[in-house]
């Protein structure tokens, strides 16, 4: 598979994760992506429950008796963990389920990031991304890496986030900080790439190729291997632990995207560039 990648059919294999890319922007479009509750707020309630009541018994008395939807509960031991989406005033909860559950915390959570805060992170996103393509660009003395690194994130980023919309994983100050890892850990796939094909003299254009692409696989597979043993872990034996579910599961999309886009998208544009003559 690293010799079909590395050292035939490059070309073809751009496409792959372009289209992966377009088909994530557009269900993204289409079904969009959910907040968090400290993102857009609501209210946390803490319960004292029987063992034997499921997550979903909770989840379905909450929306019918408030009319709400889109609440979520965790369940850890005889302690459950619900998230409602709107603001809820404590004496009325306190009325209506009293008699069911022991009630051992009750907070309304303030949206903890504003539009204004999430234009910023936007912002902070773009000027991220400039400042990369023109360090590389510093680097490189060439404008088709700089441009090849950019849109590798770009795609990295898109996939990862289709699939938190694909997947019902929330936008969240979990969420939002391992997107952030994700554009750290994709540049730096990126730069070991471009600097075993483009710095370095020893061997063939191919052979560099191969080089870095074993080593970025291993670098890559190792650290989704301990990605995917977390989830688990948190999946089995801490399910109330959902920060460390949603930031393993994020990155084991983006790491999974991160492949695609560095080792068939950024791998056959390099390639592309160095054969018509590109810096290499």
């Amino acid at each position: 598979m690293i010799n079909y990648i590395t050292r035939q059919s490059h070309k073809p294999l751009i496409v792959i994760p372009v289209i992966l890319m377009v088909l994530s922007l557009l269900y993204l479009g289409v079904f969009g992506l959910n907040e968090g509750i400290d993102l857009k707020g609501g209210t946390m309630v803490t319960l004292d429950v029987n063992p034997s009541t499921t997550s979903n018994q909770i989840t379905d008395n909450i929306e019918k008796t408030l009319g709400v939807s889109d609440v979520k509960t965790s369940i850890d031991g005889s302690t459950a963990t619900v998230e409602i989406p709107v603001d809820i005033n404590q004496v009325t909860f306190e009325q209506k389920f009293s008699n069911q559950y022991n009630i051992l915390s009750f907070k309304s959570v303030g949206a903890l990031l504003t539009d204004a805060s999430i234009t910023q992170i936007i912002y902070a996103l773009v000027f991220a991304f400039v400042f990369m393509a023109a360090t590389v660009f510093f680097v490189f003395r060439d404008i088709v890496p700089s441009a090849a690194i950019i849109l590798s994130a770009i795609c990295n980023l898109s996939i990862a986030v289709g699939g938190m919309s694909l997947f019902g994983i929330p936008l969240s100050v979990a969420s939002v900080g391992a997107l952030l890892m994700l554009i750290g850990y994709g540049v730096d796939t990126d730069i070991l790439l471009t600097t075993r094909l483009l710095k370095r003299k020893e061997g063939s254009l191919d052979d560099r190729a191969e080089n870095a692409c074993r080593t970025g696989l291993t670098m890559t597979i190792t650290a989704l291997s301990a990605m995917v043993v977390l989830f688990l872990v948190v999946i089995i034996f801490i399910p109330a632990a959902s920060v460390l579910e949603e930031i393993s599961a994020v990155l084991i999309m983006g790491l999974l995207s991160d492949l695609l886009s560095t080792w068939l998208m950024n791998l056959g544009i390099l390639k592309w560039h160095a054969e018509r003559g590109g810096k290499h």
